[in-house]
C-alpha cells in the first residue's frame, strides 16, 4: 500500500512539473510527427489508444510499459499516404534476453513531406528541396515486484531535416500498464520528455510532450474489448475557437466560439471497440472527438474523427487495415505487417 501511495504521488508531482514546463500542443512545438499513429490497430481505435498489451509490437513505440515477452522475436511494418505527397512508415522489433521476460524493444519511424518548389525573396525559382524526420528508439519494460504493474521506458534519437536547416533531438517515453483478475487495463504514459541538442537556427524549440491516460476491459460475456484514452490531461482548455465560426452581427461586432466544458472535456476524449480482439479475424472502431471538432465542416457530414479497421492473421502473419476520417479534402488509409520470426 505504501509502495502504490509513493508511485501515485510521484505521478502526481511529475504531471503537475512538466505542465508548467511543456503545456503546448499543436502547432506551439517542434517534432509534431511523434504524435501520429504507430500503427493501422491503433489509428483504427482511434488514434491515441496505450492499452493494447500483448503480442501487437507496434503499441511499444507508443507505450513502452506494453513491452512484454510475448512480441519476442516479431517484426512489423506499417505505411500510410497521409496528405498530399506526405508518406509516414513505422518498423518494430522485440527480443527477450532472457528466461525471467526481460525484452528490449527496437522501433523506428519516418515521415517524408515530400518535394517543395524553393524561390528567393523576389519569386525567382531557386531549386527543389525536400523535408523529412525520423526517429529512432530503444525500450525496455518489466513488472514492478509484487505488484500487478509494468514500468517501461524508450529513449528515443530524433532527427529533422528541412531544405538545408537541420535539427537533432533527444526524448523519452515513460510509461506505466496495470491489469487486474478482472481484465481491466489502465495506463499513464509521458511521451517526448526532452530537447533539442541542435536547433534548426539559433533558437531551440520545445518538444510535443503531452501525458495521456487510458483504459480498457474485455467484457465477460462477449468478444468485444472497449477503450477509452484521455489524450494530452497535462493541457487545459485544450480547445480553440473555429475561425469559421465567428459570427458578426448587423453593427460589425464580433463574436468568437464559445467552448463549453462539456466541449472541452470531450476533445480530451477518444474511444475505440474491438471485436474479436485476439481471434483470426478482428474488427475495429473508433472515434476521436477532438479531431471531429476541429476538422468537420460546418453544415456539411463528413464524419470527421471516424476510424475503423480489422486485422486477419495468416499463421505467423498478421495484416492490418485502417481507414480514418479526417476531412472531406482528405482520408488516411493505413496498412501494416507483423511477422513472428519464430
Amino acid at each position: 500500500m505504501y509502495l502504490k501511495r509513493t508511485v501515485l504521488l510521484i505521478l502526481i508531482l511529475i504531471t503537475v512539473f512538466l505542465d508548467n514546463v511543456y503545456s503546448q500542443s499543436a502547432g506551439e512545438s517542434t517534432y509534431q510527427f511523434l504524435n501520429i499513429s504507430t500503427s493501422p490497430r491503433q489509428l483504427a481505435l482511434g488514434g491515441k489508444t496505450i492499452t493494447n498489451f500483448g503480442s501487437d509490437v507496434t503499441s511499444g513505440l507508443y507505450n513502452p510499459s506494453t513491452i512484454n515477452p510475448d512480441m519476442d522475436n516479431i517484426l512489423s511494418v506499417n505505411y500510410f499516404s497521409y496528405f498530399s505527397d506526405i508518406s509516414f512508415g513505422s518498423l518494430s522489433y522485440a527480443y527477450t534476453l532472457d528466461n525471467r521476460g526481460n525484452t528490449i524493444h527496437f522501433g523506428f519511424s519516418y515521415i517524408n513531406y515530400g518535394d517543395f518548389m524553393g524561390y528567393d525573396e523576389y519569386g525567382n525559382f531557386t531549386s527543389e528541396f525536400t523535408g523529412n524526420e525520423s526517429v529512432l528508439s530503444v525500450g525496455y519494460a518489466n513488472n514492478i515486484n509484487n505488484l500487478p504493474i509494468r514500468i517501461g521506458a524508450n529513449l528515443k534519437f530524433i532527427t529533422s531535416t528541412f531544405e538545408q536547416y537541420n535539427s537533432y533531438g533527444l526524448a523519452a517515453d515513460f510509461g506505466l500498464f496495470y491489469t487486474d483478475e478482472n481484465d481491466i487495463n489502465m495506463s499513464l504514459v509521458f511521451r517526448n520528455i526532452g530537447f533539442q541538442i541542435k536547433a534548426y537556427d539559433e533558437v531551440r524549440e520545445s518538444l510535443p510532450f503531452e501525458v495521456n491516460l487510458g483504459f480498457s476491459q474485455r467484457l465477460d460475456n462477449a468478444p468485444i474489448k472497449w477503450h477509452l484514452t484521455l489524450e494530452n490531461i497535462q493541457k487545459w482548455p485544450i480547445g480553440l475557437s473555429n475561425p469559421s465560426r465567428i459570427i458578426t452581427d448587423l453593427d460589425g461586432n464580433v463574436t468568437e466560439e464559445n467552448i463549453s466544458f462539456i466541449n472541452e472535456l470531450l476533445r480530451h476524449a477518444i474511444i475505440g471497440v474491438e471485436i474479436f480482439p485476439e481471434s483470426i479475424f478482428s474488427v475495429q472502431l473508433g472515434y476521436s472527438f477532438r479531431r471531429s471538432e476541429e476538422l468537420k465542416i460546418l453544415e456539411q457530414r463528413n464524419f470527421s474523427g471516424v476510424s475503423f479497421g480489422f486485422g486477419m492473421k495468416f499463421n505467423k502473419l498478421r495484416f492490418n487495415y485502417s481507414h480514418a476520417r479526417y476531412s472531406s479534402a482528405s482520408n488516411v488509409n493505413y496498412v501494416g505487417l507483423q511477422i513472428d520470426l519464430n
